[in-house]
């Protein structure tokens, strides 16, 4: 069994702004930052950028379930308060549409500046086209681990599919994200491990879904250590995460007694 040791777990969530009238904005020139040269906003590692039309933040690597939870507060109460500065207001939401002015400046049609892959196939995902009014957010779960393999990142992610991916099906209300981004498998090896992208930002709307993400990321990679899915348990959970397949999602949690956070917000919308 193959042992994974000094994890640490960060995240890169994208939020939307929108006004006091509930209207979306394009975050473009109002937070600073980009891909290539985070803007920091404390001397730990806190950083936050502009991607498309988003606000998108890092925190630094975290060792437990209270720092996690804890940095991520940090870089929120950071963007709430910017965002206020400007008679804005930030938007947990996985989707939608933005009126054409705000998608008219050339960064708001800059999708998949990076490839990722599918730890499924290990093929390439395509970038989605910018030729649309919606645009989505994602919330990235980051794993290091010390001398990560390609082969491990690949258990790692499929792991998370089923402890993480299977249960956002019931959890996470949206779709319409799924059709740009965050289908089964869909990851980036990084030098400190690798990059979980299949889920929606939808879990940092609250510290009892952001405790859910780290305990389960936790339980993946213990489940990773000893991978060992049948041909149609991988093919079940990849049809239910590209097909947002509630009746499979419900019988994959039965069988691996996966956790769910039943809110009323998930019961009404399960």
């Amino acid at each position: 069994m193959k042992k994974y040791n000094n994890i640490t777990l960060g995240c890169d969530p994208e939020l939307f702004v929108k006004d006091f009238d509930g209207n979306l904005v394009s975050a473009i020139d109002k937070f600073g930052g980009t891909k290539e040269n985070p803007k920091p906003i404390s001397d730990n590692g806190h950083c936050i950028q502009e991607d498309n039309v988003a606000v998108e933040f890092n925190i630094p690597p975290c060792i437990d379930k209270e720092s996690f939870v804890r940095e991520i507060d940090f870089v929120m109460d950071h963007l709430e308060e910017k965002s206020m500065e400007m008679g804005l207001e930030l938007a947990i939401q996985p989707s939608g549409e933005f009126e054409i002015d705000d998608l008219m400046h050339p960064r708001a049609c800059e999708f998949g500046c990076e490839p990722d892959f599918n730890a499924w196939t290990e093929y390439v995902n395509e970038s989605p086209e910018p030729f649309s009014r919606l645009r989505t957010c994602g919330g990235h779960i980051h794993v290091g681990y010390d001398n990560p393999e390609i082969e491990d990142n690949l258990k790692i992610i499929q792991a998370m599919d089923l402890f993480l991916g299977v249960p956002s099906i019931i959890m996470d209300k949206d779709t319409l994200r799924r059709s740009m981004y965050g289908n089964a498998g869909a990851f980036r090896n990084k030098p400190f491990g690798v990059e979980y992208r299949v889920l929606s930002n939808f879990w940092i709307s609250s510290t009892e879904l952001m405790e859910w993400a780290y305990e389960n990321t936790i339980k993946a990679i213990e489940f990773a250590q000893n991978l060992n899915l049948t041909d149609k348990d991988s093919e079940r959970i990849q049809k239910c995460i590209n097909n947002s397949d509630k009746k499979i999602a419900k019988a994959l949690i039965k069988k691996f007694k996966l956790a769910i956070i039943e809110t009323e917000k998930v019961k009404e919308n399960a």
